[in-house]
């Protein structure tokens, strides 16, 4: 099987896990010392927290969950995803909204399973079809914007020398 079929298992595996709201299933998607770096939720290390994440937080706030990925990309070591994802509001301000969500995934892949996933979401349209006021809305993007400068990876890019514009093939 070749390293994007085992990806694309393993995605549908972790999609289906997470529609079911089972945490369990969900988490033995990664090593033991995985990562799931969540935008509202923050980082879960294991698969306990991982799973935590994904029952007691996620399906709390959430119903009617559906999450599918499209075009699955690996090289066995690294893949990716465009997804979208819905799910029907239970936090009471916002009960009964439903929101849709596209993304791109990132996972860094050990042993055929993720140990470190990341997204790519734009979370202030999500917001905005759950109706958050602008002015909270205002402070979470400031937030969002803070962390992203701040993360190593960020703040390696900024220091580095800029490559310059890319020349045309002749």
């Amino acid at each position: 099987m070749s390293a994007n079929e085992e990806f694309g298992r393993l995605l549908q595996r972790l999609t289906a896990a997470a529609e079911r709201g089972s945490g369990r299933d969900f988490a033995a998607c990664f090593t033991a010392d995985g990562v799931y770096h969540d935008y509202i939720y923050g980082d879960h290390r294991g698969r306990e927290e991982i799973a935590h994440m994904l029952e007691d937080l996620f399906h709390r706030d959430a119903a009617d969950y559906r999450w599918q990925m499209f075009d699955p990309l690996s090289d066995g070591r690294i893949g990716y995803a465009w997804s979208l994802s819905s799910f029907t509001s239970r936090i009471p301000e916002f009960a009964g909204k439903r929101v849709v969500i596209d993304g791109m995934s990132r996972f860094e892949l050990r042993d055929g399973l993720i140990s470190d996933y990341g997204e790519s979401v734009n979370g202030g349209v999500a917001m905005a079809q759950l109706g958050v006021a602008p002015a909270r809305l205002a402070r979470v993007l400031e937030r969002w914007g803070r962390e992203l400068q701040a993360r190593p990876a960020v703040q390696r890019y900024l220091a580095a020398k800029p490559a310059g514009p890319v020349q045309p093939r002749a």
